[in-house]
């Protein structure tokens, strides 16, 4: 259902001057709870939510994809942005990344570095001196770090 409502809301949000991140969608009984992540060059801010909010509410009852209640969020990805695609491994090469894997690679499953960037979705990261390749299809979770 999050790709589908994904295909159906990009072109509001980029139309709204900004890049759809990442969309989740929770079923929850009567209710689900569609939750959109967004983004844009310097970062959005409340107007820039509460625009695409009301394009992409608008365009999910016209489409009546969600054929029962919902809940509507649409947020920043925040601070310590989590990296779904392979563009955001390269907007972010440089950058400090936490990671957690579905399986083992080495003899551990999570892990912070440098992300040195992705190559046929494959990410490298360098922690501690020691460089990971990590397939992309094994990656669990990842995000990057702030420091405050």
């Amino acid at each position: 259902m999050a790709i589908r409502i994904q295909e159906s809301i990009q072109p509001a949000v980029e139309k709204e001057g900004c890049e759809l991140v990442h969309v989740q969608y929770l079923a929850e009984g009567a209710g689900s709870l569609v939750r959109v992540f967004i983004d844009k060059e310097g970062g959005v801010n409340l107007q820039d939510c509460q625009k695409v909010s009301r394009q992409i509410g608008v365009l999910l009852d016209v489409e009546d994809l969600i054929p029962h209640g919902y809940t509507l969020e649409v947020s920043s990805p925040g601070l310590e942005r989590p990296l779904f695609k392979v563009g955001d491994y390269q907007r972010y090469a440089g950058c400090e990344i936490r990671l957690i894997t579905n399986e083992k690679v080495g003899d551990q499953r999570k892990f912070k570095g440098v992300l040195k960037g992705i190559a046929a979705e494959t990410i490298e990261l360098e922690c501690k001196h020691e460089t990971f390749r990590i397939s992309l299809h094994n990656v669990r979770k990842a995000n990057l770090v702030y420091h405050f």
